[in-house]
């Protein structure tokens, strides 16, 4: 079909239906936004920072490359409605852009270069780039006076876990998914679940899905799990969201043994709010200790508490929503009232009234936080068992004689969870949030503790004189809360067949 025939709806439909071009516009944007970051950071402030602007230089490059590499895929799609092979050489120059940090870059390289790509290859290219990031971060490290007693430890294992997914990269790259190869799908499944220990979720994801299709005997996903990974593989916002909280995960488990306890606790009054640089990354607080060290380690109380008090309500709430909605007349009306009383008292006011009777502490923040959140899970429960109930396959499931323990567990929750697991996402944001106000108001963590919210309060003093303090941990929550918000909306897309199947 010649060029001028096609309609501009047309074109617009093509090119959004392909995720290459997709990828490739997130990317080069992306890009320039950091470059322009990075070099209006060089130039400002007391002097020119040089490894800033040199950063900015290379992202600059990287941009150009990319924006070129989407304007030919753009002309492609255009003419022949395909990338040529040409446009997808390009790719492999632009791996490179992970040496800079470049992450959108770098993911869309890995998927130009393959044509045919299933999601085992997608899981492994975001967890070999999950690690090397991890890798990275923890590399800084290196530019201290000293390291921690484990890094050297912790650093080979996070080396071998990179070679394993490297290794699985490769042999995923030569899987055909339309034919079984059970030697080279138990292979992928053992060197990832061994790279999974270090807390890549990508790796653990990726084992689940190939052991699935294996069990399946590689028909379709091999299981629901697998459709949803299938279809999220797809959203680069939910995979890049996906990717920071794996990131941060696997920085909690292994900074056990790469960081140093100490930086981030001990004063070091000689070394008092100083300006970022090599050996202090993110600079130092009021009381000379390493910001990058708190905000690191930080991030291990963040996604412990934010997890906890997202699954003590789904587990409370998702049990008293399914008993009200199933069972009905008197005990519905008993628990949802009960729980309307609970509803009615604004969360936050309740998690400081509870902290206030019990004190500040992490394991009250954490049940102050939960209880609050019970309600809504319960009332989101309710309605889904209500409307499940309703369906043909439980009708039959009572007439053939099964007990109500059964029905519930077999038939009505597994298919009323979808709507939960999204909320469990955006929940786990909202506590992080509610985690950092309350340590900011001083009725949270413990204050010696590292934590954003406690380092963001010590930073809020000084705002004016060095912003630094308190810009690098409020980054780090929007940061972290906006990727639980990408994956939760390509969850509410992977489970809403109406969503993902069009």
């Amino acid at each position: 079909m010649a060029v001028h025939s096609l309609r501009k709806s047309d074109i617009q439909f093509r090119l959004r239906s392909h995720s290459e071009y997709m990828q490739a516009s997130f990317a080069a944007l992306a890009s320039a936004g950091l470059a322009v970051i990075l070099l209006a950071s060089a130039y400002s402030g007391d002097g020119f920072n040089q490894l800033l602007a040199y950063a900015g230089y290379a992202y600059c490059g990287f941009t150009l490359l990319q924006a070129f590499i989407w304007y030919r895929i753009r002309q492609d799609l255009i003419r022949s409605g395909s990338i040529s092979p040409y446009v997808r050489l390009l790719g492999y120059p632009m791996m490179l852009s992970f040496a800079t940090g470049n992450v959108f870059a770098a993911a869309a390289a890995f998927h130009l270069v393959k044509q045919k790509k299933h999601t085992a290859y997608t899981l492994s290219v975001y967890a070999l780039l999950s690690t090397l990031l991890v890798i990275a971060v923890t590399a800084l490290n290196m530019l201290k006076p000293y390291v921690a007693n484990g890094f050297i430890l912790g650093a080979l294992l996070l080396l071998l876990a990179a070679g394993l997914q490297l290794i699985s990269l490769l042999l995923a790259s030569r899987l055909d998914e339309g034919r079984l190869n059970p030697y080279l799908m138990w292979t992928i499944i053992i060197l990832q679940c061994i790279a999974a220990v270090s807390g890549n979720l990508f790796s653990l994801f990726a084992g689940i899905l190939l052991l699935a299709k294996l069990r399946n005997k590689g028909y379709s996903a091999g299981s629901r799990f697998g459709e949803v990974l299938e279809r999220i593989s797809h959203n680069m916002a939910a995979m890049l969201g996906l990717l920071f909280v794996s990131v941060l995960l696997s920085l909690s488990i292994t900074s056990v043994l790469t960081f140093d306890y100490s930086l981030a606790i001990d004063n070091n009054y000689s070394a008092i709010l100083q300006s970022p640089s090599a050996q202090y990354p993110l600079g130092t607080d009021n009381f000379g200790r390493d910001l990058y060290t708190r905000i690191v380690l930080g991030a291990r109380i963040s996604l412990f508490v934010g997890f906890l008090s997202t699954a003590i309500p789904l587990v409370i709430g998702g049990m008293l929503g399914a008993l009200s909605g199933y069972y009905g007349k008197r005990l519905d009306n008993w628990i949802m009232r009960s729980l309307d009383i609970l509803y009615a008292i604004p969360g936050i006011l309740l998690a400081i009234a509870i902290i206030a009777a019990f004190g500040a502490g992490t394991m009250n923040l954490i049940l102050a936080l939960s209880v609050g959140s019970i309600p809504s899970y319960a009332r989101t429960m309710r309605a889904n068992v209500l409307q499940v109930s309703t369906l043909e396959y439980v009708q039959a499931a009572r007439a053939f004689g099964s007990s109500d323990w059964v029905i519930l567990t077999k038939h009505i929750l597994p298919n009323a969870a979808a709507p939960m697991i999204v909320q469990c996402t955006l929940t786990i944001g909202t506590a992080v949030i509610s985690t950092s106000s309350l340590s900011f108001l001083g009725l949270g963590v413990e204050p010696h503790i590292p934590e954003w919210g406690n380092i963001l309060k010590l930073g809020s003093a000084y705002l004016e004189t060095h912003s630094f303090t308190a810009i690098y941990p409020g980054l780090a929550i929007i940061l972290l809360v906006l990727s639980f918000n990408f994956l939760g909306d390509g969850l509410r897309d992977a489970l809403d067949p109406k969503i993902s199947r069009n």
